[in-house]
């Protein structure tokens, strides 16, 4: 038996179960497509070719002996923010980093569940922005218009799934950064309750707004990687409760009520949503209402949230720039972020952490009224690539906020949300909303977006793979 590039999570791991393919054959092809496709894509900044062939060739041993994993054999990809033992964590930056003597926390775990981790995906310096570009690697590619970015910051791992490279990847989500580029190359994208997936060696990641979170091409399939993927290290300062993420896809949600929230949270600087998304964010409502489901337009009460985001990046970066070996060599926006991470540490830290449990209540009390709130991932389609790339930091800022305004504030309030895709804007450019819920609720937020997708049928849908292998135009 073969396997082709649709082959998903659970269909993989299923037939290594079976014995109709083995680890080895799968890890040979995932090796070879990304060859094939890095001089076009560009979506990994580390290959483990040899150590990942080994893996294999374990993997099919313990198969052969009758050892049963949920992710045995399984070739999958991580995003360079997370440590791999004997692999660099360079995060986007420039210079040749050490490699690390031990595994991240989650990739323990996937390893436990006995994944293969064949690389380590692009993603942009230390996952600022919604694009992967950048001296230290150049720029990863959209698989649906490599004249696009894929998103960020998670866009290598973005780029892999889409185009086929491996069947689910893990990312990182610290404003968006699963999400977006969720939305942007047609995915299922979950950013988790904090602390679901562990972000050790950190117990916090940039102050806690950013988590690990799943990239696949089906609800089932980012449900059990999520699965692998979930619990803590005894030193973590988050601890959800467990949850069954696959069972929960694989449910009926019920009837709901739905929050249709089009307009942005408040930014400092103007956002609008484009008109080529929001026809397909409210035709994504109606088929919820097909479905059964209240679909009624309300926005939830976000106030001032972005007053309690800003302190909390700015100096969860600050902590990294003063951790980077490099510092000469970070792009100047960085620097300048930092500096200003450097003035907000102190009272204005504290108050933006105070702040939390305080949007806890007020957005908290919007979910006595609605289940689920569906919202736009982005405002725009995915951008050309390069156009951010050599902005000044204030012009960087509103770019990006006119792209993405919607997908931070969960991230201020630790809470889950899923990108499905929403169709496609004029030109093919995929498109995608959210799915937000309250504090725990991946359960009901992925039997929702699995009904979806059984109508939908979106995961039958790919890019031309001669977009996927041939170089772009100058």
């Amino acid at each position: 038996m073969t396997l082709d590039r649709s082959a998903g999570l659970v269909e993989t791991a299923r037939a290594l179960a079976d014995g109709a393919v083995t680890s080895r054959a799968l890890v040979e092809k995932a090796l070879s497509r990304i060859d094939d496709t890095q001089s076009t894509l560009n979506a990994f900044r580390v290959v483990r070719a040899e150590a990942a062939l080994a893996e294999a060739d374990a993997a099919d041993k313990e198969l052969a002996a009758g050892i049963r994993r949920p992710l045995l054999g399984v070739p999958l990809a991580v995003k360079d923010d997370t440590d791999v033992a004997g692999e660099p964590t360079a995060f986007g930056c420039r210079g040749e980093f050490p490699a690390v003597a031990e595994d991240g926390e989650a990739v323990r775990r996937l390893r436990a569940a006995g994944a293969v981790i064949v690389g380590k995906t692009n993603t942009c310096e230390f996952g600022q922005w919604p694009f992967t570009e950048g001296p230290a690697f150049g720029a990863t590619r959209n698989p649906w218009s490599p004249e696009h970015t894929p998103g960020g910051s998670s866009g290598g791992s973005a780029a892999a799934v889409a185009a086929g490279l491996v069947p689910a990847a893990l990312g990182s989500d610290g404003a968006g950064s699963v999400r977006i580029p969720a939305s942007w190359t047609h995915l299922i994208g979950i950013k988790p309750q904090r602390g679901r997936i562990s972000t050790w060696p950190r117990g916090e990641s940039f102050q806690g707004i950013t988590v690990n979170g799943t990239l696949a091409r089906t609800v089932a399939d980012a449900a059990l990687l999520l699965d692998a993927a979930s619990g803590n290290h005894e030193r973590d300062p988050h601890r959800p409760p467990a949850i069954d993420a696959l069972t929960a896809a694989g449910r009926e949600p019920g009837r709901l009520r739905i929050a249709l929230a089009l307009k942005p949270p408040f930014t400092a600087l103007p956002a609008r949503l484009r008109p080529e998304v929001r026809d397909r964010i409210v035709q994504l409502g109606e088929t919820l209402a097909e479905l059964g489901h209240t679909v009624v337009a309300a926005d939830p009460p976000y106030g001032q949230i972005g007053l309690t985001f800003i302190p909390r990046a700015t100096v969860g970066l600050a902590e990294r720039v003063r951790e980077a070996p490099f510092p000469a060599l970070l792009d100047r926006r960085t620097r300048d972020a930092a500096r200003l991470g450097g003035l907000l540490g102190g009272p204005p830290l504290r108050a933006a952490r105070r702040a939390e449990a305080v949007l806890h209540r007020r957005i908290g009390g919007f979910f006595t009224s609605y289940d689920v709130v569906l919202a736009p991932t982005t405002a725009a389609p995915p951008p050309r690539i390069g156009s951010m790339l050599g902005l000044g930091g204030l012009a960087t800022d509103r770019a990006m906020i006119a792209a993405c305004p919607y997908a931070w504030p969960w991230n201020v309030l630790g809470w889950p949300g899923v990108n499905v895709p929403a169709g496609f804007a004029p030109g093919g450019l995929p498109v995608g909303a959210q799915l937000l819920g309250p504090a725990n609720s991946e359960p009901l937020l992925l039997s929702l977006a699995a009904q979806l997708e059984a109508k939908l049928r979106w995961h039958e849908a790919w890019p031309p793979e001669e977009v996927i292998t041939e170089s772009p135009a100058a």
